[in-house]
């Protein structure tokens, strides 16, 4: 039996889409307040009749926050998928850090308990190490707690050491750490929040660049991890290492938008995401642009898929075709 939690992520969601291709029910949590809306539209990026694929889901009530319930949410499973995480959280840091550290570690914690016999955790790129020079970062390039590391990488590293010491105590289990992650998610957070600002015409572009990956051939890349023998490895999954204007341009031209074409240096960014922060407190609403953010779009750091490439011989989704695809789906829902 599988149970996959962050269910109505963007992660979560095309992954239950993909295993609902090959079995009949997935089971999966969600916290009581939790909405269904994501997942629907979702489902809707592949069918038109997604309530019939949602129907296929079991839905348990647990909060990976609350042991007793995530506990009782583990009866009688096999495979553990755990995507649940909080990306960004400018209002409240502790929530970052509890949902990612120590909600993993209660992950963990439950599948040992039961006997799962497998967990796929998704972490991120954010928790790999850095390359002096032009040299791609890969899987085991050296982890630095740097001034400049924001909250978020912190808390993936720190939620991996407790995979990894889950692994220690007997669990099989495979890490993956995606790059930035283009999709349709059904919410306004992440790159969805991207593609969302292109839309409406976007003239700024930053000098940055990163690595990125479709979100289906993440949920794919996981699916065939799980099945397979491997166990106690990470793995970097990213399609393409594209500047930022390169990305916001393929938006564009999905839009029918202009290219951005105005440049902004790091220092601005950094200003303007400092003014943003201090207006989304003021009116409680989180930001585009923090300065966390804002020095992540002015760096340029790249990464190796050679490992997961050579591991399962997988061929990547280009990132342009992958960015139309998700305009294409987007345009028709004007």
């Amino acid at each position: 039996m599988i149970l996959v939690t962050g269910a109505t992520g963007l992660v979560g969601g095309n992954l239950i889409w993909q295993l609902l291709q090959q079995n009949e029910r997935v089971v999966a949590i969600r916290r009581a307040t939790s909405k269904l809306e994501p997942l629907y539209h979702i489902f809707s990026f592949y069918t038109s009749d997604p309530e019939a694929y949602m129907a296929r889901i079991d839905w348990r009530i647990a909060d990976v926050l609350d042991f007793g319930s995530l506990n009782a949410a583990m009866q009688e499973i096999t495979v553990l998928y755990h995507c649940a995480a909080v990306v960004s959280f400018v209002d409240n840091a502790g929530i970052l850090l509890d949902t990612n550290v120590i909600g993993t570690k209660n992950v963990v914690e439950a599948a040992l308990k039961h006997g799962v016999a497998k967990l796929c955790f998704v972490s991120s790129i954010a928790a790999c190490g850095h390359e002096k020079g032009n040299s791609p970062i890969d899987e085991n390039s050296i982890w630095e707690d740097r001034e400049n590391r924001s909250l978020y990488s912190r808390s993936k590293y720190y939620s991996e050491l407790e995979v990894w010491l889950g692994i220690e105590k007997g669990l099989t289990a495979v890490i993956v750490n995606p790059g930035i992650i283009l999709g349709v998610s059904g919410t306004n957070n992440g790159s969805s929040q991207l593609f969302s600002q292109v839309s409406k015409g976007l003239p700024f572009y930053t000098n940055g660049g990163s690595g990125y990956v479709d979100v289906r051939d993440v949920a794919t890349i996981m699916i065939q991890l799980v099945n397979s023998t491997i166990s106690g490895e990470r793995f970097i999954l990213v399609s393409e290492n594209c500047s930022n204007r390169d990305v916001l341009s393929w938006m564009a031209d999905g839009f029918g938008k202009r290219r951005p074409f105005i440049g902004i240096s790091k220092r601005m960014l950094v200003m303007v995401g400092c003014i943003s922060e201090i207006i989304g407190k003021l009116f409680h609403f989180n930001p585009l642009i923090d300065r966390s953010t804002a020095r992540t779009a002015t760096n340029r750091q790249y990464y190796s898929n050679t490992k997961i490439k050579t591991a399962l011989d997988f061929q990547f989704t280009g990132v342009e075709t992958c960015i139309l695809k998700v305009c294409q789906y987007l345009n028709q829902q004007k």
